[in-house]
C-alpha cells in the first residue's frame, strides 16, 4: 500500500475528466483498509471512496485523500438450491454476473453489463430491467473510515430504497465497503417483469428462457441503448427516474397526451421515465460546448472528449430547469456531483 502525490484521476471516472487528487492510495485488502484508517495519515484529511468511478462527475480538483478500493474475489457456497456469493468490494459488478452464471448461480442477470464495482452496488441500491440489488441482498461488511472498525450491516440496517440506501443518505462517507453476501439460486426462475426482454425473446423465439438467455438479452437491450465509457465519456444514467403522485400524473396526460409512466408499490403513485421528460424539452443529442446529452438515450450526459466536469453540472441544471417549467417534475441528480 502506497500513498502517491498529485495523481491524474482522468482514467478513474468514466466521464473522463481531467482532474487530479492530492493523494491517492489504492487497497487491496480489508486488512490493508484498516490499518489506512488507524494510522494518522487520514486525520486532517478530507477522503474519497472511489470504485470504478461510473457514477461520479468532478467538477474540479479533490484536495484530500482518493481510496480506491481494490479489494477482489468471489466465492461461492452451494446449500441445495441456494447459493450464496461472497464478494469483495473492489469486484467488478459484471465479472461477478458472469462468473455467477458460469458457476450455476442464478439472480443476477437482469443487472448484466451495469458498470461499477461490487462494493458500489448496496450505496446505490442498483437496478435495472424489473430487479434490485436489495431482492439478493444478505449482508456486508465494511470499516468505519474514523476508527478502522470492522461492522457488518444486515438488510434491514442498510435502509434500502429506491437509488438509495444508508450509505448514501445518513452514513455518506463514513464507511467503505469491503465485501458483500448475496443470496443466488441454482433454478432457472427467470424475471421476465420488464416489457422489451419478453420482446426481445419473442424475436428471437425463446420460449422457456434460461438465466443466461436473460442476460444475453440485457446486453443487447443496454448495448443499444447506452454509449459505451471508452468511447465517449459518460456515467450511465445522469437523473433518476422521478416517482410522482397518481393524480399529479392524470393532470399531466390531459396535456401532454402519451406521457409514459408505471404504477409503483404505492397505488397512489407512479414512475414517470426521465428520458422521456428530457427529450420532451427538446435536449436529446443536444450539444452545449464539449458537453451534451446522448443522442440515442436522453438521460445520458456525455463529454465529447475536452469537456469539463462544470460543463457537465451547468448542463445537468439547465435541464433540470427546463423540465420543471414544462412539467412540474423535479429531476433528481444520480450521479453523484464532486
Amino acid at each position: 500500500m502506497e500513498i502517491q502525490e498529485d495523481v491524474s484521476l482522468k482514467k478513474c471516472n468514466t466521464f473522463g475528466i481531467d482532474v487530479s487528487a492530492k493523494y491517492f492510495v489504492e487497497v487491496e485488502s480489508e486488512n490493508e483498509l484498516i490499518e489506512l484508517c488507524k494510522s494518522d495519515f487520514l486525520t486532517d484529511k478530507r477522503h474519497l471512496i472511489l470504485g470504478s468511478g461510473s457514477n461520479i462527475l468532478f467538477t474540479k480538483n479533490f484536495d484530500g485523500l482518493v481510496i480506491k478500493n481494490s479489494i477482489k474475489g468471489i466465492k461461492f457456497k452451494k446449500s441445495g438450491k441456494l447459493i450464496r456469493v461472497i464478494v469483495g468490494g473492489g469486484t467488478d459488478w459484471h465479472d461477478l454476473v458472469i462468473q455467477s452464471l458460469e458457476n450455476g448461480a442464478n439472480g443476477l442477470e437482469n443487472l448484466s453489463l451495469i458498470p461499477g464495482t461490487v462494493g458500489a452496488a448496496p450505496v446505490q441500491n442498483i437496478g435495472a430491467y424489473g430487479l434490485e440489488l436489495k431482492s439478493v441482498f444478505e449482508q456486508l461488511r465494511a470499516v468505519e473510515i474514523t476508527t478502522g472498525n470492522v461492522k457488518v450491516f444486515t438488510k434491514a440496517q442498510c435502509s434500502f430504497k429506491y437509488r438509495s440506501s444508508v450509505f448514501k443518505e445518513e452514513l455518506k462517507g463514513r464507511y467503505i465497503i469491503t465485501e458483500v453476501t448475496l443470496d443466488l439460486h441454482n433454478t432457472d426462475k427467470v424475471n421476465t417483469a420488464y416489457a422489451p426482454i419478453r420482446i426481445a425473446l419473442e424475436k428471437k423465439g425463446i420460449d422457456n428462457p434460461t438465466s443466461k438467455d436473460i442476460s444475453e438479452v440485457v446486453m443487447e437491450i443496454r448495448n443499444s441503448k447506452l454509449p459505451d465509457p471508452s468511447k465517449i465519456g459518460n456515467a450511465g444514467s445522469f437523473f433518476k427516474n422521478p416517482v410522482i403522485p397518481k393524480v399529479d400524473y392524470k393532470n399531466l396526460q390531459v396535456k401532454f397526451n402519451g406521457m409514459p409512466a408505471f404504477p409503483q408499490a404505492a397505488n397512489n403513485k407512479v414512475k414517470v421515465p426521465a428520458a422521456w421528460l428530457i427529450e420532451s424539452a427538446g435536449w436529446k443529442g443536444k450539444t452545449v460546448g464539449g458537453v451534451g446529452v446522448h443522442t440515442d438515450q436522453a438521460l445520458v450526459l456525455v463529454n465529447h472528449g475536452e469537456g469539463t466536469g462544470r460543463e457537465l453540472k451547468d448542463l445537468s441544471k439547465e435541464i433540470q430547469d427546463s423540465v420543471f417549467k414544462k412539467f412540474k417534475i423535479k429531476l433528481e441528480v444520480e450521479v453523484n456531483i464532486l
